[in-house]
C-alpha cells in the first residue's frame, strides 16, 4: 500500500462575512454548478509545497499578528477570458503578499510567481458568450464595494477540493 502524496497548500485573503455572502451568490448564480465545489475567495498562492507547512504556518501567523486588517475595494470586473472575476484594490494585501512571496522564493509555481491580480471569481468554464453577456449584465450596476479582509486562511489541495488547515486572523 502507498502512502498518500503530501497535499499542496494554498493561501486564500478571507473575505469579511457580507463581502463573502455577496459574492459567494454571485459565484452560485453564475459558475456552472457542475464545477462549482468552492466557495467565494481570493488565493494569494494556489500551490505552495506541503514542505513549507510549518515556515508558512509561522509566518502567518506572524504577518495576521502584526498587521492590522488591510483595506480594500471591489473595483470592478476583471475578464477572464471563459469568465467573470470581481476585482479587488488592496495596496496593504499585495504588500503582505510580496512579503510571503519573498519567504517562498524558489518554491512557487509559474503560476504564483505572476503579478498578484487580486479577485474573486464568480464565473469560469463557459462560453465566451456567457462571459461577455455576464459582463454586460452585471458591469454597469456593479457596486464599488469597500471592506477590510479579515485575515489569511490555509488550505490542503487534495483530490480537487480544499481542505481547511486554519485562519490566521488580523490584529484588530
Amino acid at each position: 500500500m502507498t502512502e498518500p502524496r503530501p497535499a499542496p497548500l494554498l493561501v486564500t485573503a478571507e473575505l469579511p462575512g457580507d463581502i463573502f455572502a455577496w459574492a459567494d451568490g454571485l459565484r452560485h448564480a453564475h459558475f456552472p454548478p457542475e464545477r462549482n465545489k468552492l466557495k467565494a475567495h481570493v488565493t494569494l498562492f494556489h500551490a505552495l509545497p506541503p514542505s513549507v507547512h510549518d515556515e508558512l504556518a509561522r509566518l502567518l501567523a506572524d504577518l495576521a499578528g502584526s498587521s492590522a486588517p488591510p483595506e480594500a475595494r471591489v473595483s470592478g470586473l476583471m475578464k477572464l477570458g471563459k469568465g467573470t472575476a470581481l476585482a479587488i484594490e488592496s495596496p496593504g494585501m499585495v504588500a503582505l503578499h510580496s512579503v510571503i512571496q519573498d519567504r517562498m522564493q524558489g518554491l512557487t509555481t509559474p503560476q504564483d510567481r505572476q503579478p498578484l491580480r487580486l479577485h474573486i471569481t464568480i464565473q469560469n468554464k463557459v462560453t465566451l458568450e456567457e462571459a461577455r453577456v455576464l459582463q454586460s449584465q452585471l458591469g454597469p450596476v456593479l457596486e464599488h464595494r469597500k471592506f477590510r479582509f479579515r485575515g489569511f486562511e490555509l488550505f490542503a489541495y487534495e483530490d480537487g477540493l480544499w481542505r481547511p488547515i486554519r485562519s490566521y486572523p488580523f490584529r484588530r
